[in-house]
C-alpha cells in the first residue's frame, strides 16, 4: 500500500547478461486452460479455471488481514469488521509475507505467521480465497521494501552477489506456501502477488530503480526457483501495476503471458468522487483489453479510500464504476484503525461507521460475492 512508499531518484543499472534457463521469450501464447505451472495441484487448476469464468457472473469482495483485527480489536475468534456489518467474511482474505525472510515470527504489520497459518486454513475449509502479498527487505542493503538502491535487482539476479541470499529467501516462502495445507492434508492454493505495483518508484524493485528487462529477469528467475526447483504447486501468479496511463505503461515490466496467471492494479482515491471514477473507469477498461487480448484473469488487486468519509461511496462511486467492467476480484486494504497523532487507517466499514449502510447495500448487489457465495460456487472443484 502506498504508506510509507519512499521515491528516491537513482541511477539506471546496466543490465546482467540473460539467462537462458529463465528465457526472456514471450513469442509464443500460454496454455489458457492452465496456470502458468501445469503441474499445480487440482485444487488450484480449478481455482484459476472458475477465477477465469467468474468475471461474467460476478466479483469476489477481499479484505486484507480480515480476520487478525479491526478497529477497536485484535485477534477475536471468528470476528471480522466485514461480518460484523454484514453478517458474513469476504470471499477473498489478503495476507502479509514481509518479515518471513528475516525468520522473524511476525511479519511487518505484526500478524504472527502460526496465526497466520491458521487463518489461511479457517478461510480455506469454507471455500475462501487467499492471496499474499511479499513486502521483502531490501536484499543488498538490508533496508526495508521503502528503501531502494542502486543495483539492487540486479544483484540478486543469478550471477549477482545477492543471488545467494534471495534464493534463501525464497526456500522460506517456499516452506510457508508447502506448510498451507488442509486437513486432509492438500495444498492450499494461494494467490501469490510478487512485487507488486512495480511501476512505482517506493519499492526497491519498482519504477526507475531497475530496468524492465531486470524486473522480467527478476520474475522468470522467482516463479522458476518456487516452481520448479522448490517444487510448490499451490500458486497463482498476480502481476500488478499501481496507477497507469495506458496499455504500454503497464505492460513496460510485463513478463510474458507464459510467466503470469492474473492481470490487475491498485488504486486508492485520495480525491473526489468524480475524478476518483474517471480514471478508475479508465484503468478498468484498459485492464478489460489487455486481460482479454492476454488471456489473464483480470483483478483490482488493491484498493481503498481511507476513512470512507461519504456515506454513500460504496454503490454510488465504486460499485457504479465497476458494473461496466468484468473482474474476478477486488480486494480492500486493512482496518488497522487508530494510531499516534490521530491517525487512522480503514477501508472497509466497521459497525457504526458512516458507509456501514451503503455497504451492506453493496453486499446485497447480485454482483458482489462474498463468503457465502463463494462456498456455493465450490472455487476448488
Amino acid at each position: 500500500m502506498f504508506a510509507r512508499k519512499i521515491r528516491i531518484a537513482i541511477n539506471v543499472i546496466p543490465v546482467l547478461a540473460a539467462f537462458s534457463a529463465f528465457g526472456q521469450s514471450t513469442d509464443f501464447p500460454a496454455d489458457t486452460h492452465l496456470p502458468v505451472d501445469a503441474h499445480a495441484t487440482k485444487e488450484t487448476i480449478s481455482l484459476y479455471r472458475n477465477l477465469k469464468a467468474l468475471p461474467s457472473r460476478g466479483f469476489l469482495f477481499g479484505h486484507q488481514d480480515d480476520l487478525a483485527y479491526g478497529v477497536g480489536w485484535k485477534y477475536i475468534p471468528g470476528r471480522s469488521d466485514i461480518k460484523d456489518v454484514t453478517g458474513d467474511y469476504p470471499a477473498l482474505y489478503g495476507w502479509e509475507l514481509g518479515r518471513i525472510e528475516l525468520d522473524h515470527p511476525v511479519n511487518i504489520d505484526s500478524v504472527p505467521f502460526d496465526k497466520m497459518r491458521q487463518f489461511i486454513k479457517e478461510a480455506y475449509g469454507r471455500g475462501g480465497v487467499i492471496t499474499l502479498s511479499w513486502h521483502l527487505n531490501n536484499p543488498l542493503t538490508g533496508g526495508t521494501a521503502w528503501q531502494p538502491a542502486p543495483g539492487t535487482v540486479a544483484s540478486i539476479l543469478p550471477g549477482g552477489e545477492k543471488n545467494a541470499l534471495y534464493k534463501s529467501w525464497l526456500d522460506k516462502v517456499a516452506a510457508f506456501m508447502l506448510s498451507l495445507k488442509d486437513d486432509h492434508d492438500r495444498y492450499i492454493p494461494v494467490i501469490f502477488r510478487i512485487f507488486h505495483e512495480l511501476n512505482g518508484n517506493w519499492f526497491w524493485w519498482g519504477g526507475k530503480n531497475c530496468t524492465p528487462d531486470e524486473l522480467k529477469q527478476l520474475w522468470h528467475f522467482t516463479v522458476s526457483y518456487l516452481r520448479d526447483e522448490k517444487q510448490v504447486h499451490n500458486l497463482l501468479y498476480a502481476y500488478n501495476t499501481d496507477r497507469f496511463a495506458s496499455a504500454d505503461a503497464w505492460l513496460e515490466k510485463y513478463p510474458g503471458d507464459q510467466w503470469t496467471d492474473i492481470a490487475g492494479f491498485d488504486i486508492y482515491q485520495r480525491g473526489d468522487n468524480a475524478s476518483f471514477s474517471t480514471e478508475f473507469g479508465h484503468m478498468l477498461t484498459t485492464l478489460d483489453s489487455i486481460a482479454s487480448t492476454h488471456g489473464k484473469i483480470p483483478a483490482v488487486t488493491e484498493f481503498g479510500y481511507n476513512g470512507l468519509p461519504d456515506s454513500n461511496w460504496w454503490t454510488s462511486t465504486f460499485l457504479k464504476t465497476l458494473k461496466e467492467h468484468p473482474v474476478a476480484y477486488v480486494m480492500a486494504w486493512r482496518n488497522a484503525g487508530d494510531g499516534p497523532g490521530g491517525h487512522h487507517e480503514y477501508y472497509v466499514p466497521y459497525k457504526g461507521q458512516v458507509s456501514a449502510p451503503d455497504f451492506i447495500k453493496f453486499y446485497n448487489d447480485p454482483q458482489t460475492l462474498f463468503q457465502k457465495d463463494a462456498t456455493k460456487k465450490n472455487l476448488y472443484h
